[in-house]
């Protein structure tokens, strides 16, 4: 094994300040080791993910769908360990959409079985290190073992002061910016709230991520190039990171690609760079 590289930012206060802030939370956030030419502080505090490519995974493969759903789950167990090590705050999985129940029924039944399989065989290791878990997206429709499994798991791990673990599950963001409107519009109906006091943080706090910062960074697998209604309000100002391997391939590997591009790139929210504008 290749000796360690030195980070040019080992001596560094402002890194090993960053560091020491991320440790507060994430024990094992080692972001010197891991990526040693990435400053810690760009490091995303939130990192959400459209994990695309499973079926044609396995179809290459000679396998059915499902082989490439199971392959997909090793895939979400290392990127939430190596996140952790990277010292990223927030996972979001995009991990069942409302327009998955398009599939076939035996796909359908298939993915929502491995959900709780998934859930029980990380509940121990989630509770272990600390990961506080929680899902976005409506509850109706889904199968009562299910939620069982999301409840379960949910509530064991609530009291959890690590990272945040969080699945998009029977989600679509236009169902939830029309759950958050119907909310206000019962709201401001009642009298309870006046129009003018609607506004972004009125609607932040009804999404389904409520309590979250917004993601930093957005990672598609697949080479796929559109949102597929995830997250349309949060994602406003991420990064987009698109990548062609295939959700299993998604390896620790391809993640730090990923947060080193990130680290790269100038956020400026709207307004002009230090020197001026760009070209």
């Amino acid at each position: 094994m290749p000796d360690a590289v030195a980070s040019p930012y080992a001596n560094d206060p402002s890194a090993l300040e960053a560091v020491a802030r991320l440790r507060q939370r994430l024990r094992k956030a080692d972001p010197l080791s891991i990526l040693p030419d990435v400053h810690p502080a760009r490091i995303p505090r939130h990192i959400a993910i459209i994990m695309d490519g499973n079926g044609r995974w396995a179809r290459e493969r000679g396998f059915p769908r499902l082989f490439g759903h199971r392959n997909g789950a090793a895939a979400v167990r290392s990127t939430v360990e190596e996140c952790g090590v990277l010292g990223v705050e927030i996972l979001t999985l995009y991990s069942f959409s409302m327009e998955n129940w398009k599939r076939p029924r035996e796909e359908v039944d298939a993915l929502m079985a491995l959900c709780v399989t998934y859930l029980d065989g990380e509940r121990e290791a989630l509770r272990r290190e600390q990961v506080r878990f929680r899902v976005i997206g409506r509850r109706e429709g889904l199968p009562a073992d299910v939620l069982d499994a999301i409840d379960r798991v949910t509530a064991e791990t609530a009291g959890n002061t690590g990272a945040t673990l969080c699945l998009a599950i029977n989600y679509g963001s236009r169902a939830e910016i029309v759950d958050a409107v119907r909310g206000i519009a019962v709201d401001a109906g009642a009298g309870r709230l006046a129009p003018e006091g609607i506004d972004e943080a009125e609607i932040d706090k009804r999404l389904s991520t409520a309590g979250l910062p917004d993601p930093d960074l957005l990672i598609r697998t697949a080479g796929e190039q559109r949102l597929s209604n995830f997250l349309l309000w949060q994602l406003s100002y991420a990064e987009w990171y698109v990548t062609s391997a295939y959700w299993p391939d998604f390896t620790p590997a391809e993640l730090h690609k990923a947060v080193r591009a990130y680290a790269m790139r100038e956020r400026r929210f709207g307004d002009i760079a230090a020197g001026g504008p760009r070209e």
